[in-house]
């Protein structure tokens, strides 16, 4: 899915992104840390590193320490897969410019210009007690911050200009939306956006979850575009207060398991809960009239290589089905 842009799966963890573009966050970490990290052995260092993190990751980094492994690492972020009793999840500890995600932990540094010294995957790390440790970088979680939306109701009322302005930004002035195509993804009437875009003329809850069958794991990277329009969608319609967006929600992140990355389907379980990053909860803010729009949809749409403009299409497409639905009613 083109992803986050950390690094460049060209999608939702996609290398040559915005961070990058902006002069690559780095990480650094040590020599010293990468021969122990290719030993083997455990690496400690005495000083960590503060940083601002997800309340949706507090359970694992105030629970115990459990061993985890390096599932990706790039110039702005290091992903760690953690095995838990429901069968893993991911904590991402991410720079200071790079994507807010909602499982990241996001140092207090901006790009500085050198790269991340590449950790291989499955490298040895640990999460819990209140810190990550990676290589030689030990991270605390020294604040935290909300991944959920505050909304100014379960059902907030958008400024109609708002949505205008999001939806000309995202298609295009006066481009059918029908026309709308998104890298990696078939386009054409029978394409999967296409047969989404079907369901929500129809106010179809029912068929717009039919098209998770197509769209999950659908596009390239750790994070595909069809998994990034499917989050999307699922966190518009739990914070925007759709009747049926819980049990919509549970069938897209239930389709996830073994379709798509171990990242993507950590993210689409943050969507479904209505955790979402924080360039998607900054157009929220702006629908509703508490920030400036325009720049926060500049900064969705610059968000990975097609990562943000698939979460925009996801967002577009809950604010119709809302409308549309309550509409019928």
């Amino acid at each position: 899915m083109r992803t986050i842009d950390h690094s460049s799966p060209g999608s939702g963890a996609g290398v040559g992104g915005r961070a990058a573009r902006a002069g690559v966050p780095t990480i650094p970490l040590p020599r010293a840390a990468q021969d122990a990290v290719r030993s083997g052995a455990p690496v400690r260092t005495p000083s960590a590193v503060p940083a601002s993190a997800s309340t949706g990751v507090a359970d694992l980094l105030r629970g115990p320490v459990r061993h985890a492994r390096v599932l990706m690492s790039a110039p702005a972020a290091v992903y760690l897969q953690v095995p838990t009793e429901r069968g893993g999840d991911v904590v991402g500890v991410l720079t200071s410019d790079a994507a807010r995600l909602p499982l990241g932990c996001v140092l207090f540094r901006p790009s500085n210009g050198r790269p991340l010294v590449a950790l291989p995957s499955g490298a040895p790390a640990e999460v819990g007690g209140g810190r990550i440790v990676v290589g030689d970088l030990v991270v605390r979680a020294a604040a935290w911050w909300d991944p959920r939306p505050r909304l100014p109701s379960p059902r907030p009322a958008l400024l109609p200009e708002g949505v205008r302005q999001l939806r000309n930004t995202l298609y295009g002035e006066g481009v059918p939306h029908s026309a709308f195509t998104l890298p990696g993804l078939p386009g054409g009437p029978g394409g999967p956006l296409a047969a989404l875009r079907g369901a929500v003329r129809r106010a179809d809850l029912d068929a717009a979850l039919r098209t998770a069958v197509r769209l999950v794991g659908l596009g390239p990277g750790l994070t595909p575009a069809g998994d990034d329009v499917m989050a999307g969608t699922m966190a518009g319609l739990v914070l925007l207060g759709h009747p049926a967006a819980e049990r919509f929600a549970a069938g897209v992140h239930a389709l996830a398991a073994g379709r798509t990355t171990e990242l993507s389907r950590a993210l689409l379980r943050h969507a479904a809960a209505g955790r979402v990053s924080g360039e998607y909860a900054a157009v929220l803010a702006g629908l509703v009239g508490e920030r400036p729009l325009g720049p926060a949809i500049e900064g969705l749409l610059a968000t990975g290589s097609t990562s943000g403009r698939a979460m925009a299409l996801g967002l577009c497409t809950a604010i119709d089905l809302v409308d549309r639905t309550l509409r019928v009613r």
